[in-house]
């Protein structure tokens, strides 16, 4: 694993505990050598973890939507820089560069990077690893409403397993490296492959 992506909010958020977990997995990035892909932006936690990983050392490409951002909310300070024409192209591209993905706290945005990276895992257009670092239990909510998708047979439960959770840094790492790709059809209750 050379590459992960990291989703995460481009607000810094109140909790000291999901600061102090990002600059921990930041360094940890660094320290093992793993190069930090992520949206380009040099504010909040997106900001947080690229000065994170440079200033131990480490690697950062960002990729940012030309349009969508001012030249003040691109991260200048970092070892590669890509801008892009829009949102869809910069998901293209963080996969196309990324090992793995992980999500950490955010809104919106890192809700749609997940969600999008789960489904192209699920219908079988990549098989890398997909994590979320619960910090505080705050990706709890959502695996529970997948859990409940899959109690209710809309959700597979080998394709529940392409999202593994972690409450550390070391513990999110470690279950990546040794995740195994799953291949089943996504359909329930069809022969459709």
């Amino acid at each position: 694993m050379k590459r992960v992506c990291v989703f995460c909010a481009s607000s810094s958020g109140t909790d000291p505990e999901v600061t102090a977990t990002t600059v921990e997995f930041g360094r940890l990035l660094a320290d093992r050598g793993i190069e930090l892909v992520y949206g380009g932006g040099a504010v909040g936690l997106m900001g947080l973890i690229a000065d994170t990983v440079i200033e131990a050392g480490g690697t950062v490409t960002g990729v940012i939507p030309r349009d969508l951002f001012t030249r003040e909310i691109a991260h200048r300070g970092i070892t590669n820089l890509e801008e892009v024409a829009s949102m869809h192209e910069r998901k293209a591209r963080m996969y196309e560069l990324s090992d793995a993905f992980v999500a950490l706290p955010g809104g919106f945005g890192t809700l749609d990077e997940l969600a999008e990276t789960l489904t192209w895992s699920q219908v079988g257009i990549h098989d890398k690893p997909i994590g979320v670092l619960d910090v505080g239990g705050f990706w709890r909510p959502l695996l529970q409403f997948f859990d409940n998708a899959v109690e209710r047979s809309l959700l597979k439960q080998s394709n529940r397993r392409l999202l593994v959770s972690a409450d550390t840094p070391k513990a999110m790492l470690d279950a990546l490296a040794s995740y195994r790709p799953i291949r089943e059809p996504k359909w329930i209750g069809s022969d459709v492959v």
